[in-house]
């Protein structure tokens, strides 16, 4: 949901199997030429002038800013995320799968009045819910155990991305000013996350929904509220109702593989025509707009990804990580397991990646501080460069075959 990768935005936190993925936002317009750096009593000064103006009281700013400090965890947890080199079927065989999913199922039958009444209202289905639920803190279970207000406070003065964090921080601020949280209770994830759907602080103002009529938007231990404040933020994300999101398919051999990118949707009615076919179900009417997404290449698992799931990608701008969150609702839903394709996939090594990256800044198709091992968006599409200029399948996922080439073409 921002330039970078939120903790699912930013960091996931995942060195057990059945850890929550605590993912990151969408991110609120960064504020261009934030103030960063320096000496932290003058920067939080600043950020005391600055909450002042945007209309905080004295009182929240005291109370919210009190102790408050860098944290050296948080600045290495920003700069250590990996969870993401594993491929789809790794991550999404972890974190779609049991226990997960079957609680997931339970959750949804146990409070089925009250993803109902979250669907008539905001147009989500409660299976959708569900899954960013389960998936950000194991529904309740794992909110996070780092200070909000120092993680934000280190991110925010950090000059990495200032214009991103500082509004969170000042977001913060007023979440004690209206009396939803007290300092005391902001604990979760290293990014800054609060609440059962680890929403960011701007998020959390924007889109919190004081759905137990407490007079308290309480993320934190107030399901109503955190599930009702999930819908609206995905509501507001632009969530079309009534609308599917993902489905699993069946692509043909002799597929125009260009065509299947995040980027390009093109109607249904045409990928039928190129011979996609549903592995379970019907496709959506002709007329909807669908991705065809391949997320370990034309030999592993394919989705047609639904305008929907456009929200997914602004939920958390990792491929791996939308992807997967899209496929547990649909399991939720009642789809079946993922098929692991047509043939054996075999992912290259981080080493591997960075010797094909520093092909493609030879080529010019990368910039060269984008070579770090990372299979990354701009890593598919100078991969589907070099497929097609050297006649291979441009399905945009790096083998050893295109680097084996690449390697013969330099000599």
């Amino acid at each position: 949901m921002t330039p970078f990768v939120r903790s699912a935005a930013f960091g996931l936190l995942l060195a057990l199997p059945a850890a929550p993925a605590l993912a990151a936002p969408a991110p609120a317009a960064p504020e261009a030429n934030a103030p960063c750096g320096g000496d932290f009593n003058a920067w939080l000064d600043g950020v005391r002038a600055e909450a002042r103006a945007a209309g905080v009281s004295d009182r929240a700013i005291a109370e919210g800013l009190e102790g408050v400090r860098i944290e050296p965890k948080v600045l290495a947890a920003d700069r250590a995320q990996s969870v993401f080199q594993q491929t789809f079927l790794q991550f999404a065989g972890r974190m779609a799968a049991p226990p997960r999913l079957p609680n997931a199922i339970k959750q949804v039958k146990a409070r089925r009045d009250l993803f109902d009444q979250i669907e008539k209202t905001y147009g989500v289905p409660g299976e959708v819910i569900a899954s960013f639920w389960g998936l950000e803190t194991d529904f309740g279970g794992n909110l996070g155990k780092f200070d909000t207000r120092n993680a934000l406070a280190t991110l925010a003065h950090d000059c990495r991305r200032p214009g991103f964090f500082r509004p969170q921080l000042i977001a913060v601020l007023k979440i004690v000013d209206h009396g939803d949280l007290a300092p005391s209770e902001m604990r979760g994830a290293w990014a800054g996350e609060l609440g059962q759907t680890q929403m960011m602080p701007v998020d959390y103002v924007r889109s919190g929904v004081d759905a137990d009529g407490d007079g308290r938007v309480d993320l934190m231990k107030s399901i109503p509220d955190a599930l009702n404040s999930a819908g609206k933020y995905l509501a507001d994300l632009g969530w079309r109702r009534g609308e599917p999101w993902l489905q699993e398919v069946v692509a043909p051999a002799d597929m125009p593989w260009l065509e299947a990118d995040i980027d390009v949707k093109h109607p249904v009615s045409q990928w039928r025509a190129w011979g996609v076919k549903p592995r379970a179900g019907d496709l959506a009417k002709d007329d909807a707009q669908a991705s065809l997404l391949l997320p370990m290449g034309r030999n592993g698992p394919a989705f047609l990804a639904y305008q929907n799931f456009d929200v997914y990608k602004t939920w958390n701008q990792s491929f791996i990580y939308s992807t997967t969150a899209a496929y547990l609702a649909t399991r939720i839903a009642g789809a079946p397991q993922v098929s692991e394709g047509n043939a054996p996939v075999r992912p290259l090594g981080s080493d591997e990646l960075k010797e094909l990256q520093r092909h493609y800044v030879r080529s010019g198709w990368l910039p060269e501080d984008e070579v770090d091992g990372k299979l990354g968006g701009d890593t598919r599409r100078a991969t589907r460069k070099a497929q097609a200029k050297l006649g291979l399948p441009a399905d945009g996922y790096p083998t050893v075959e295109l680097l084996q080439a690449l390697d013969a073409q330099r000599g």
